[in-house]
């Protein structure tokens, strides 16, 4: 493995010592605390949104956030087959996806800063890479 390719391994964190590391709960798994604290970044971002958007753009946005961090944990408590844990990460990947959207028309609508909005969409890629490396790799975490 090169040092460029370790570098990014680590920087998605699943660095050699967590590879080595048996994850023994949810919140051993990075991409879950990312996208958790993602989700409480949206809700308290959204509080500031218009009240005519409360059933609208608040309401998808809050709920597709949260889809991810929830379709992570509810897989993981099915690691026991892999095929169904891996399709809890596939629809995880998808809800960042329409969380990505719907911040693209927070911008958009002028609800959200350039800087944030740049901030967010930053770790949700990060979270978008951990998720793809986990569904590759969960065969060498496996072992809870």
């Amino acid at each position: 493995m090169t040092e460029d390719r370790r570098q990014k391994t680590d920087d998605r964190g699943w660095g050699r010592e967590e590879m080595e590391t048996k994850i023994r709960s949810i919140k051993d798994l990075k991409v879950y605390t990312l996208t958790y604290r993602l989700a409480m970044d949206v809700f308290n971002m959204t509080k500031k949104f218009p009240k005519e958007e409360t059933y609208s753009l608040i309401d998808q946005v809050r709920r597709s956030s949260r889809s991810v961090a929830i379709n992570i944990r509810e897989g993981f408590a099915k690691r026991k087959y892999e095929q169904v844990f891996i399709r809890h990460l596939n629809d995880a990947f998808g809800s960042s996806e329409e969380t990505r959207g719907w911040l693209d028309f927070s911008l958009d609508c002028g609800y959200l800063g350039k800087d944030t909005h740049e901030k967010l969409d930053k770790q949700y890629d990060e979270a978008n890479a951990m998720l793809y490396t986990l569904m590759s790799t969960w065969k060498q975490f496996s072992n809870t």
